[in-house]
């Protein structure tokens, strides 16, 4: 026997999917140590802290009557959004329910390879160039850049604090790649890209293939809904032009 529903009556469905998302590793639940440390990281990139919603983990910590709301409180007066929790024993997946929050089991552990790097007598040019800042002929914008061969992933941040970024590679979803000065990405831009995170207002994002979850200019940004579907997966230039972000083939 088949059932005939009508599509009109159907008001949600529920769908599996694998968003980014920020995670902030507390190695304190003192609400106090962590403004004084948010303020800090604000006056550095005050445009990726823009409504970012992030999970708050736990597990570095071993407090039971852990400050969840003033902690919470604090993320979203720097305008970051708690949506969840990860880790913690009972009480703490009791407070979180009880604001509102989610709660994700402590993630299994295993080893960090971020850092990790095969042993060698002499490190290789390409990652000797890699570590250095761009020269001042190569370099598409202030000086002191930064160049950063390989692939950007999720969860992974790339920063340029006092020049432009070039990245030969991708940007995964859940990564994120910012600088003081402009980002240029020779790859797949699918992460999130922040140009001029000291406000300056003449740098820009040049990519060779746009799918970018969020571009910033100077605290102006776009998330991917906003932008064309026309100019996904093409070679563009984004720049701040009368208080807008313009998005523009690159030619």
């Amino acid at each position: 026997m088949s059932l005939n529903r009508d599509t009109a009556d159907i008001a949600f469905t529920f769908k599996g999917g694998m968003l980014p998302m920020t995670v902030m590793e507390l190695a304190s639940g003192d609400p106090e140590r962590i403004r004084a440390q948010l303020a800090g990281k604000v006056s550095q990139a005050p445009a990726f802290f823009q409504h970012t919603p992030v999970v708050l983990s736990v597990e570095q910590i071993d407090e039971p009557h852990l400050a969840l709301e003033r902690i919470c409180a604090v993320c979203r007066a720097h305008k970051l959004l708690p949506v969840a929790v990860r880790g913690g024993p009972d009480p703490v997946k009791q407070s979180a329910w009880a604001l509102g929050l989610g709660w994700f089991p402590p993630q299994e552990s295993r080893p960090r390879a971020v850092e990790t790097r095969a042993p060698q007598t002499q490190p290789a040019p390409a990652e000797i160039e890699a570590e250095l800042p761009v020269p001042p002929a190569e370099s598409a914008g202030q000086a002191g850049g930064r160049i950063y061969r390989g692939t950007v992933r999720s969860g992974q941040q790339v920063s340029a604090p006092e020049g432009d970024l070039v990245v030969i590679g991708a940007v995964n979803p859940g990564a994120e790649v910012l600088a003081a000065g402009s980002v240029h990405v020779y790859g797949p831009l699918r992460g999130r890209a922040l140009a001029g995170i000291h406000g300056d207002r003449e740098a820009g994002i040049f990519c060779n293939d746009l799918h970018a979850e969020l571009l910033s200019v100077a605290g102006t940004y776009k998330r991917l809904e906003d932008i064309d579907p026309k100019m996904l997966g093409c070679a563009v230039q984004v720049q701040l032009k009368e208080d807008q972000l313009r998005i523009s083939a690159l030619t």
